[in-house]
C-alpha cells in the first residue's frame, strides 16, 4: 500500500526540483583545455637587468565551492627580493575563485603591501542577481563580470589560434565600485627567447582602465604560449622610465603538453 505513495511523492518532488532549476538563470559553459587543479607558473620580475623580485601563479590541487559551484582556487603573488626589502618592499597577493564551468569570478581578494602603501579590497559576486557585495558597499554589476586575475584565465581558456592580428576580445572588468570595458587586443604572433627557452606566442595588449595587475599606469603587454595551454610566458609593463617585465621561470601541474616550448633553457 505504502510503495505507490512513495513513488508519487517522489516523483512529484523530482518534478517540482526540475521546476525551480528551469527558474533559475542559465549558467554559461565555457569549454576550457588550457589549464586546470594544480598549475603552478613562476616568475622572475626584473627592471631593465635588474632582477627585482618573483611572481607565481597556482591554482589549487583541488576545487573549491562557492554558491554550490566547484571554482578553481587562483592565487596570484608578487614580492620583491628580501635583499631589496630595504628600498622598496613589495608583498602582494591576489586571490580569486573562478567557476569552473564558466570560468567567471564567485570571489576575489587583494591585499596590497607596497612601501609604507597598503590597500585589502574583497567582492563577492552574484551573477544571478548581478550584483557584487565588497568591502566599499554592494554595486549592481553585469553577468559574468571580471575581476583582473580571472580575465587572465578566460582570456586563457579561448582558442587564440582562431584570432588574427588586429582582432579585439571585449570583457568587462569590476573594481572598487565600477564596471569598466576591458578590450584586449590581439597584436600578433612572435616567437621570443628567455632564460628559460624559446617559445611562440600570441602578442596581446589588455587595455585597463582600472584594477590593473601592477601599479604603474602604463602600456600593458602579454606574451601568450601559442599553443592549447596559452601560458603566459612573459608580461611587461611599459612605463615613461623603460619597463617592468615578468619571464617565465618554472612550471608545474600543466593540463597537457607544452608544445610553443620550442627550445630548452639557456
Amino acid at each position: 500500500m505504502l510503495r505507490p505513495l512513495i513513488i508519487l511523492v517522489l516523483t512529484l518532488s523530482a518534478s517540482l526540483l526540475m521546476r525551480a532549476d528551469d527558474d533559475r538563470p542559465p549558467l554559461r559553459h565555457i569549454v576550457n583545455d588550457a589549464f586546470g587543479v594544480g598549475e603552478r607558473l613562476e616568475y622572475s620580475v626584473g627592471y631593465k637587468f635588474i632582477k627585482a623580485g618573483t611572481a607565481s601563479f597556482t591554482i589549487g590541487k583541488q576545487p573549491t565551492m562557492i554558491s554550490g559551484r566547484p571554482c578553481y582556487d587562483i592565487r596570484f603573488e608578487v614580492a620583491s627580493l628580501k635583499s631589496l626589502d630595504f628600498l622598496y618592499r613589495v608583498r602582494d597577493r591576489y586571490r580569486t575563485l573562478v567557476d569552473i564551468d564558466g570560468i567567471f569570478p564567485w570571489r576575489f581578494e587583494q591585499s596590497i603591501r607596497e612601501g609604507g602603501f597598503q590597500k585589502d579590497f574583497s567582492a563577492t559576486f552574484d551573477h544571478v542577481t548581478k550584483s557584487a557585495t565588497t568591502t566599499e558597499g554592494t554595486f549592481a554589476i553585469p553577468q559574468f563580470v571580471h575581476d583582473i586575475v580571472s580575465a587572465f584565465y578566460y582570456i586563457r581558456a579561448l582558442n587564440l589560434s582562431t584570432y588574427k592580428r588586429g582582432d579585439v576580445i571585449y570583457l568587462q572588468n569590476f573594481f572598487d565600485r565600477e564596471t569598466h570595458d576591458l578590450a584586449v587586443k590581439i597584436l600578433g604572433r612572435q616567437q621570443i627567447d628567455l632564460e628559460s627557452g624559446t617559445y611562440r606566442c600570441v602578442v596581446v595588449e589588455p587595455v585597463i582602465k582600472s584594477g590593473s595587475l601592477f601599479k604603474f599606469e602604463g602600456k600593458l603587454l602579454l606574451w601568450l604560449s601559442d599553443d592549447e595551454r596559452r601560458i603566459p610566458v612573459k608580461v611587461s609593463t611599459k612605463i615613461p622610465i623603460g619597463s617592468i617585465d615578468a619571464e617565465l621561470t618554472g612550471y608545474s601541474g600543466l593540463r597537457g603538453p607544452f608544445s610553443a616550448r620550442t627550445a630548452p633553457s639557456r
